[in-house]
């Protein structure tokens, strides 16, 4: 069920100009992490607040005189029952004109069993089927949050250096430019898909450099397999209708109130093709205005 964005607007007054972010997802997938990163950026943070609270929480906010103006919470099932007030608390949000975003951080199951593993910790839905078991119910209970947010991280590859310069793309950078914020990331399907991703392309079907003797070990960056790539006709084609498909959707997206937009671009290896058009895109999107970020997944995996 999408937020009601005609609601937001509607409702939105001079008072709840504030930065109001939700930060949720699976248990293991880095919201401790997250939330640090906001307390550095001068958020007022509170974790594990029952969702029943958030909108007098928010009512505290908007009273501070301009003291707290920006705040994040963590809220996850940790919660027990109290986490399905959830969706009532974001209507009545709207409802005071609280312009909140809800921030989504997911991780592969395989990831955050190794995680729970390697930190001895209990999973919070872990029953006598262990953390696995866990984790899936937990996906489960959340399915419907993730669809109502406006960002989604997986954490599965990210660094604790890697997550903050995404939040500083997402909430901090973006959030200046009166413009969409996107992100591009080439990743090899081999190793798995972004699940970070609101739109993905896969070049597979493009003649590869890793057949080409001279080619092989040379990354994407190369001006070599630069050359060979952009060289193909297939690729020509390729690229003429994608960007003229993202002149289309970029400004309906911008329009719709979306600050950040993830494209991925998939090949094999996540060597090659895909880094080749990924700096292809984040080029030509630059030149339209754009605030570009992109990131080689898989560029220096074997």
């Amino acid at each position: 069920m999408p937020k009601s964005t005609t609601a937001r607007r509607r409702f939105r007054l001079p008072l709840a100009d504030i930065q109001f972010l939700i930060i949720t997802g699976l248990s293991g997938a880095g919201k401790s992490n997250a939330m640090k990163v906001f307390e550095d950026l001068g958020f007022f943070c509170v974790d594990n607040l029952p969702p029943a609270l958030v909108p007098k929480f928010a009512e505290l906010c908007l009273s501070s005189d301009g003291r707290i103006h920006r705040a994040a919470l963590a809220i996850d099932v940790r919660g027990g029952e109290f986490f399905d007030d959830l969706f009532a608390s974001l209507s009545q949000l709207e409802e005071m004109g609280v312009d909140y975003r809800i921030l989504f951080l997911d991780a592969a199951d395989d990831v955050l069993v190794r995680r729970f593993e390697e930190t001895r910790r209990k999973h919070p839905l872990a029953q006598a089927g262990g953390v696995l078991e866990g984790i899936r119910a937990e996906r489960q209970r959340l399915e419907a949050v993730k669809e109502r947010s406006d960002k989604i991280i997986d954490t599965s590859a990210l660094s604790v250096h890697d997550l903050r310069q995404e939040i500083l793309e997402s909430f901090i950078r973006g959030a200046r430019e009166e413009t969409l914020s996107v992100g591009i990331v080439s990743f090899g399907y081999k190793y798995g898909i972004p699940l970070d991703a609101d739109l993905m392309f896969d070049c597979r079907f493009l003649p590869n450099p890793h057949y080409v003797e001279a080619l092989r070990p040379l990354p994407g960056d190369s001006p070599q397999v630069r050359k060979f790539v952009l060289g193909q006709p297939a690729t020509q084609e390729f690229m003429r209708r994608l960007t003229e498909m993202l002149d289309y959707l970029l400004p309906q997206y911008l329009e719709e109130g979306k600050a950040h937009l993830t494209l991925a671009v998939g090949c094999t290896g996540g060597k090659h093709r895909s880094v080749v058009l990924a700096d292809e895109l984040s080029s030509y999107l630059d030149a339209k205005g754009y605030a570009v970020n992109v990131r080689h997944r898989d560029i220096g995996k074997e």
